[in-house]
């Protein structure tokens, strides 16, 4: 097969691939063994065209070429298998071949294959130790709990091999950009959001969400731009195509190790080999420091777990880095602990931050009151937009986005706004089987108020801090956007009117009926 493979081939044939586990394998499980390998045939292409460009130009001189391989954006060394012959520690060379897919393939019958790949992922990741260290510490492909007893491991994982050898997946720089790659990797994520139910969900955030959260952060050429709970980083290489040019840094932090691995994955599949993706609690222990206090960035992203409990907040006032000091979220609810480190890892009198939130966020009072109430005073928030329920996998329930603007600070050049801006876009979606989603023009819709911050009725309102102030600080988007519809009045005569005639038709129906029946007693 040659030429340029489209987009729609290679995402149906990785989707494909999934047929192997379905129904034997969780879809939280399965996902991981799919997008690993993806990631093993998609360094092993770029290392057989580069190979193969070599060999053109060195022809047989292997050491050559091994010199020029060891300079590629990622190593694959050669895997030697080795047994010890007898007492005197004399090895003996069992099999030798380069840690790629393609040797994998050639040895997909065998016994151990589930070893063997294995093997291959350690060998690549200790020769690529600054880039995937950790990586693949989270998968086992000769799990028996995972995969089922060895013979038939060894039959799904032949499949598996045979799966990602067909054309459509065929990933060599020469053949596919790596705009596709990464765009297939996303699919793939997504697929098994929407597909998988609530458990394999817990790592994604739809795609036109993860648009308007960037489109509301606007980042911009220079930034720095950090999501302090990134899952599989879909919401941060958003905000970095948002930048418009490659003149950005991307950080994050997710606590789940197998989901940080696939966060490490998904940016070397879209060129950020650069970003700094940390494995680590955001709350209890950050991880983006330096000087020992906290790094700042232009732009702070996040969809964070709604309302985890058991957050930390027993530790919370003696944080070192004073994170919480307008106040200590409930220990059941951890939303303002998130939008706290937020606001505080926000660049003072210029960072941006937006946060999608579940609704309570808005209104629940006590400490969270108490808090949202600071933030407002400190003039910090910038926007409430309201979004529709069923969004997400994980949840049905109707989201909100915050934004919050450091530059409206004292000193910081929009701090004579001192108005909210509330937008009630929770009757604009697109309805699906499982879940709702926005469209291009909800997006456009929300983005051209937000920017214009102008009243359309029944959809935005711009309160003053006075009207909040009177809310209490009560945020609950009905309080500013009144969205209730009059019901047309009822005209009572015209109503009457038409029921006595159909009482008319009714009665000559049933004279009708009661001649059919006597003609047919006859």
């Amino acid at each position: 097969m040659s030429g340029r493979i489209d987009q729609k081939d290679i995402n149906n044939a990785a989707w494909a691939a999934c047929d192997t586990f379905r129904g034997v394998v969780d879809p939280a499980q399965y996902k991981d063994y799919i997008l690993v390998m993806l990631f093993l045939k998609y360094i092993s292409d770029v290392w057989q065209d580069h190979y193969a460009e070599y060999q053109k130009q060195y022809g047989d001189d292997d050491v050559r070429i091994r010199r020029k391989l060891e300079r590629e954006r990622f190593v694959l060394p050669l895997v030697r298998l080795i047994e010890k012959t007898d007492n005197s520690g004399k090895e003996t060379v069992l099999d030798e071949s380069p840690a790629t897919f393609y040797s994998l393939y050639e040895r997909r019958a065998t016994a151990n294959i589930g070893e063997l790949i294995n093997i291959v992922l350690d060998h690549i990741e200790e020769s690529n130790k600054s880039k995937l260290e950790g990586v693949f510490r989270n998968i086992d492909f000769n799990s028996e709990a995972n995969l089922g007893k060895t013979k038939d491991r060894n039959r799904r994982l032949k499949q598996l091999l045979e799966d990602f050898n067909k054309p459509q997946l065929d990933m060599r720089p020469s053949r596919v950009s790596e705009d596709v790659i990464g765009n297939t990797y996303i699919y793939l994520i997504e697929r098994f959001a929407s597909d998988s139910g609530k458990k394999a969900g817990e790592f994604f955030t739809p795609l036109k969400v993860t648009e308007l959260v960037a489109k509301l952060a606007g980042p911009k050429p220079g930034d720095r731009i950090c999501d302090p709970a990134c899952g599989s980083g879909g919401l941060l290489i958003q905000a970095a195509k948002e930048v418009g040019d490659r003149n950005f840094a991307i950080f994050g932090q997710e606590s789940n190790g197998s989901t940080w691995a696939l966060c490490r994955m998904n940016m070397f599949l879209h060129s950020f080999d650069s970003a700094r993706i940390e494995w680590c609690d955001t709350l209890n222990s950050p991880l983006l420091v330096e000087n020992d206090r906290l790094m700042k960035f232009n732009c702070v992203v996040a969809n964070p777990p709604f309302s985890l409990d058991k957050w930390g907040a027993e530790s919370a006032e003696s944080d070192q880095y004073n994170r919480f000091w307008r106040g200590v979220p409930p220990k059941s609810k951890g939303d303002w602990a998130f939008i706290s480190h937020m606001v505080e890892t926000a660049h003072e009198k210029q960072g941006r931050v937006a946060v999608v939130v579940p609704h309570g966020v808005l209104f629940r009072g006590a400490a969270e009151g108490r808090i949202r109430q600071k933030m407002i005073e400190e003039n910090l928030l910038d926007a409430v937009i309201g979004l529709p329920g069923n969004l997400f996998p994980t949840t049905n329930i109707p989201v909100a986005i915050l934004v919050f603007d450091r530059s409206r600070e004292k000193g910081g050049v929009r701090e004579d706004c001192k108005n909210v801006l509330f937008v009630d876009a929770s009757r604009e979606f697109v309805s699906g089987k499982n879940q709702n989603t926005l469209s291009e023009e909800h997006l456009e819709r929300i983005m051209e108020v937000y920017k214009s911050r102008g009243e359309v009725e029944k959809y935005a309102h711009v309160a003053e801090f006075t009207e909040i102030k009177e809310n209490d600080f009560n945020l609950n988007i009905p309080r500013y956007v009144d969205t209730f519809e009059e019901e047309e009045e009822i005209d009572i005569d015209a109503v009457q009117a038409e029921i006595d005639e159909l009482e008319k038709e009714l009665a000559s129906v049933r004279a009708q009926m009661a001649e059919k029946i006597a003609q047919i007693q006859r």
